[in-house]
């Protein structure tokens, strides 16, 4: 793919074509799935740049660099699948396939026999690799929504939305990780509990 010029007018009116040719509007929900993931993918890029400051401290910001990365490149592929009109194929298409989501369970695994249980819900936060690394956690669970809402009226790999549910997980298990491995606090929540009247 050769991109050679960013603006083309042809999206002024509100519409966009899908991989395929079909055109919908912006704001259909295929392309608010697509736009979300891409969202996410620059969420993910942030993380990065907050954990490249840290790698030459900490052993394991190497390790999450790689992680990262690959996540990155993975939700270029599942953007690109939403971005394809229903029923329509190209050559070298994207796959997101079940080793995949296998992947994401062995990086949770691997991370969790690091952890304490939890005992009670944590505060989004922490430092900055942890408390960016929650953001894409959140924006994670939106675009799983929208992929979820979108599998009731169009065709939608259940593999992608497996993907996106277990990246969600990932990046909070990744959050609670960083903040073990870098010495980060994690805060949880105090519930403010009403007292019974005497």
């Amino acid at each position: 793919m050769r991109i050679t010029k960013v603006y083309t007018r042809t999206g002024d009116a509100g519409k966009t074509r899908l991989a395929g040719g079909q055109q919908v509007w912006k704001d259909s929900l295929r392309v608010e799935a697509y736009g979300t993931i891409d969202e996410l993918n620059a969420t993910v890029g942030v993380v990065r740049v907050m954990n490249a400051d840290v790698v030459d401290e900490y052993a394991e910001a190497a390790q999450l660099e790689a992680e990262l990365r690959w996540v990155q490149n993975k939700l270029f592929d599942v953007g690109s699948i939403l971005a394809t009109a229903p029923g329509q194929t190209f050559n070298n298409m994207p796959q997101v396939v079940a080793k995949d989501v296998v992947r994401l369970e062995k990086v949770i695994d691997r991370c969790q026999k690091d952890l304490e249980p939890l005992k009670e819900f944590i505060l989004p936060g922490g430092g900055k690799v942890s408390g960016f690394l929650h953001q894409a956690r959140t924006v994670c669970r939106r675009a799983e929504r929208l992929c979820v809402t979108l599998s009731k009226s169009e065709p939608v790999d259940p593999t992608i939305v497996k993907f996106v549910n277990r990246l969600s997980d990932a990046l909070f298990v990744l959050a609670r990780w960083v903040a073990k491995t870098q010495g980060e606090p994690e805060f949880l929540w105090e519930r403010d509990v009403a007292k019974k009247a005497e």
